[in-house]
């Protein structure tokens, strides 16, 4: 059997395994072995032990639980309710300004937090009934929160460009760089679109409001909120300063965020404080798992020979390169609707990064194009989490009406894609300009 038939069972069994409910850890490891045992004997399996506990041995992989630490600490107290406030004071005179708070809420929550999930939790639980009660659709309230919550893989810290940066052996602090516009753009975007939805669908919604607020009342809602974007700001300078390692200033600024948690919302009860330490545990225990699981499924392929023979194939192929990335577009945009996107990564891209290299295009930019494709994944059944996340705040709006809701927001999603095509410096501008220019 040729190693890209090989390679071909390999993906149709692995696709079979995960959509089982087997959790993809276990998937992985199961789908690694048995390949290995299969083709290679019993005597491959004595290696199974320290390939998986030797992709755990990396000092960067402690960036991830500290990182994890600082959104649940987040999500433990109620600076997305202040955060929601303190922005709905300064745009609640916009038409639709309070879509656009939601959405800038989702941002910098987003920021805070890294997560996808807990962003559409947090906002969505103030954000969704305040936009049901001001007259708009229950299908852009619930389709601007699920989207927004998207911004959370894209927009640093994102645990997902850690987990690339770990899979592809690429600059974590350069691949967060390489995120923050195009995370300002794709927000930009769902703005422009709640703009026009609510002026061309939303003629209820742009009712006068019976509330106002002083520049005072304004001011007042800052105190809350400043500090934790200060630690954001403080992290990014730290990082990308050079002063210290990702795993270093992740857990400077999960201690700092705590600290503030206590100190503002007095969240100090040890009830409490374990919670967010078990959450955070728990979290971190599953995406380093599946990191050490995808050790073994990556050792299986290039033992197999299938990941030399693919890139082999593509590099003959006589196509452009433009056409090569259209389909390697389509392959994430297929994988992300059935995995998340961590193990679409851990899967993928050592694979496609000696592609993107060999076709010349930059890893950093092609980090994020796989992420805003991974964002899509989160928005699009069947797995779309954002949208079961989304169902379970309000029950009363169904997934179809979620998912009508968040197509739009996809759209503006393949438009970045298309964008960051056009103009790949939207990634590589700003970390070439303070890191300098990578080396291929």
């Amino acid at each position: 059997m040729s190693p890209l038939v090989t390679g071909v069972l390999i993906g149709i069994v692995t696709v079979v395994v995960l959509l089982s409910g087997v959790p993809v850890a276990v998937g992985l490891g199961v789908v690694a072995m048995s390949f290995l045992l299969i083709f290679e004997g019993p005597s491959s399996l004595t290696l199974m032990a320290e390939l998986f506990f030797g992709k755990l041995d990396d000092f960067t992989l402690l960036a991830i639980p500290m990182f994890i630490v600082m959104g649940a600490a987040i999500a433990a107290s109620q600076a997305g309710a202040d955060l929601y406030d303190a922005l709905d004071r300064w745009l609640y005179k916009i038409p639709g300004g309070l879509v656009i708070s939601n959405l800038a809420g989702c941002a910098l929550f987003s920021a805070l937090s890294g997560s996808s999930p807990a962003t559409c939790a947090a906002i969505g639980k103030m954000g969704i009934p305040a936009m049901r009660e001001r007259g708009f659709s229950d299908s852009l309230a619930a389709g601007a929160i699920a989207a927004g919550g998207t911004l959370g893989i894209l927009i640093p810290p994102s645990i997902t460009m850690i987990v690339y940066g770990i899979a592809t052996e690429t600059s974590i602090g350069r691949l967060f760089l390489a995120g923050v516009i195009p995370g300002l753009m794709l927000t930009t975007l769902f703005m422009m679109w709640a703009l026009f939805a609510t002026w061309r669908f939303g003629s209820a919604a742009v009712r006068e409001r019976n509330v106002s607020y002083s520049w005072k009342e304004r001011f007042q809602a800052l105190p809350k909120v400043l500090p934790f974007l200060a630690i954001i700001l403080a992290v990014v300078f730290v990082l990308y300063g050079g002063v210290a390692t990702p795993s270093e200033t992740a857990g400077v600024g999960a201690f700092l965020v705590i600290l503030l948690v206590m100190v503002i919302y007095r969240v100090w009860q040890p009830a409490a404080l374990w919670k967010i330490m078990k959450d955070s545990t728990r979290e971190s225990v599953m995406i380093l798992f599946i990191i050490a699981a995808s050790g073994l499924f990556s050792f299986m392929l290039s033992s197999l020979y299938v990941t030399q023979s693919l890139a082999e194939l593509i590099v003959s192929l006589d196509a452009g390169r433009w056409v090569l990335m259209f389909f390697i577009n389509m392959f994430l945009l297929v994988s992300g609707f059935f995995l998340p996107p961590v193990a679409v990564i851990l899967m993928a891209a050592p694979i496609l990064l000696p592609i993107i290299t060999e076709a010349g295009f930059d890893p950093y930019w092609f980090a994020v194009v796989l992420t805003v494709n991974m964002e899509i994944g989160l928005i699009t059944p069947p797995v779309g989490l954002n949208l079961y996340v989304i169902n379970s705040i309000v029950p009363d709006i169904g997934l179809p009406q979620v998912l009508k809701g968040a197509l739009p927001f996809m759209l503006c999603m393949v438009l970045g894609i298309i964008l960051l095509c056009i103009f790949p410096q939207l990634a590589t501008w700003l970390p070439n300009a303070l890191m300098g220019v990578s080396q291929p």
